[in-house]
Order: structure tokens, then sequence, then C-alpha cells
């Protein structure tokens, strides 16, 4: 039965908040159609028509906490100044606040990397998703550098520094949150940066 006009998106995005919710209680490994269906208010002849299977349903997954934080990011550079170095520092203050505040945001991560060791396509798909990030932190950076904010770095290059700097500390406060807060782990990525990518006569 096809799902009535308009209906396909909102069902979609029911199905993988639920999964996000079932992830983080129970991890992929226990994770079925059925739990997912129940945890979504769904039948599972409606989850089927949407997802083949339990990979389908973690790629989208993936898709999805990732637009969630392009979005988060996007707003919190909105507010503030335009320049590269602000944009910078905003980009990184909003990852670091969804790795404290969402955290079943990094499982959803944590759980298809685990499952990307020994499936191809998904290694593929997070290849694509970390790609298309360095394509957009190297924009930034590469306006930095034209701008005399920042030294002259190799924009790709720099921008998976930056990347893994970010994911590094993000992992720390969404799994061992005593190490430190939001604000001393911004505190820490400024001042990382402002050694990696300002001119000395900018810091």
């Amino acid at each position: 039965m096809s799902p009535k006009v308009g209906m396909a998106p909102l069902r979609r995005e029911q199905i993988v908040r639920a999964t996000i919710r079932c992830l983080a209680r129970e991890g992929y490994a226990r994770l079925t159609l059925k739990k997912v269906a129940r945890e979504a208010g769904v039948s599972q002849g409606i989850l089927h028509y949407y997802f083949a299977d339990k990979r389908a349903i973690l790629v989208a997954t993936l898709a999805a906490v990732s637009r969630d934080l392009d979005r988060r990011v996007a707003a919190a550079q909105a507010r503030g100044p335009r320049d590269p170095a602000a944009r910078l520092r905003a980009l990184v203050r909003a990852c670091l606040e969804v790795a404290a505040g969402r955290p079943e945001f990094w499982v959803v991560f944590l759980e298809f990397w685990g499952e990307m060791t020994h499936d191809r396509r998904l290694r593929r798909v997070n290849a694509d998703v970390y790609a298309r990030t360095r394509r957009l932190l190297g924009r930034l950076i590469a306006d930095g550098v034209r701008s005399g904010r920042f030294r002259a770095v190799e924009p790709g290059r720099a921008a998976a520094v930056v990347l893994g700097l970010v994911d590094g500390v993000s992992l720390q406060l969404t799994f061992d949150p005593a190490a430190f807060g939001v604000p001393e782990a911004a505190r820490f990525c400024d001042e990382a940066l402002a050694r990696y990518l300002f001119r000395e006569d900018r810091r």
C-alpha cells in the first residue's frame, strides 16, 4: 500500500529518529527491524516499504545526523561575524555542543564505523561524508588564507587536520564528559587552531 501524498518524508524521518533512539539504547548488534517499527509506532510492513534492511536504515540514520549537524553549524555561523576565523570557531563550538548535549549523534557514527569495517558499501558512504565535510572546511580555510588571516596552508590537508581535532575532542566530550566541559574544550580547540592556522602577527 502506497503512503499518502506528502507522508513519505515524514515517515522516513519518524523511522530514522526511532532508529537513533534504539541505537543509543542497545547498539547496532541488537537492533532489529521489529524494534525500530515498535519504537517508531509503525507496522513492520510500513518500515519495509521505506527501508529494505538494517543497512539501509543505518545509512539513512548517518545521513540524518550529518544533516542535523550541518544545520546546527550553519545556524551558529549565521549568528556571528562573517570573517573566516569566527566562522571556524562557530563550527567547532557547534560540533562540541552537539557532542555534549546530543551524545546519541556520536553513537550513530560509532555504530556505523563498527559495521563499515566489514562492508565496502558503508565505507564508501563514510568516505563521501568525510569528503564533503573536508570540502566545506577547505573552502572556509581557503577564505582565511586569501584574507590574510590564516597562514599559507593547503586547504584540503588543513581541513583534514581540523576535522581530526574536532572529531577527537567531540568523542571525548561524548564518552568521557568528566574530562572537560564544552567551554574548556572550545578553548583547547581555539588555541590549537590558532597555533596551526593563524599567522603569527594575527594570533
